[in-house]
């Protein structure tokens, strides 16, 4: 009859070095692509944040039925509402955001870029 062995106290685990590997490979792959990711990540915040505004205080819609213009692979790009001062700001998480801005006249506007 086969017995089970019981596991040795001694016996490495190797979760922490699955850990490591994973950490280091996703911090190689985001200094590797960063640019490309920023780069992709500024259109499409800008391109939310315009689109949005102009759905919501031109069109006169819900930000939800908003976000239902946008084009597939913007699903990372998230979106919030400012009523007060009828602005829209579109971000992806530790990323970018983007803020357009109603002005009478002149319908929604980018905030202006840092850089």
């Amino acid at each position: 009859m086969a017995t089970a062995k019981a596991r040795s106290p001694r016996t490495p685990r190797n979760w922490p070095r699955f850990l490591l590997v994973a950490l280091l490979a996703a911090g190689g792959g985001a200094w590797f692509y960063g640019d490309v990711i920023t780069g992709y990540a500024q259109a499409g915040t800008a391109y939310g944040a315009k689109n949005a505004c102009s759905c919501r205080y031109l069109g006169g819609r819900d930000l939800n039925s908003c976000k239902t213009d946008f084009v597939p692979g913007m699903e990372a790009v998230f979106l919030s509402d400012d009523e007060d001062e009828q602005a829209v700001t579109a971000y992806v998480p530790l990323v970018s955001s983007n803020r357009a801005q109603f002005r009478e006249g002149y319908g929604c506007v980018l905030e202006p870029w840092d850089g």
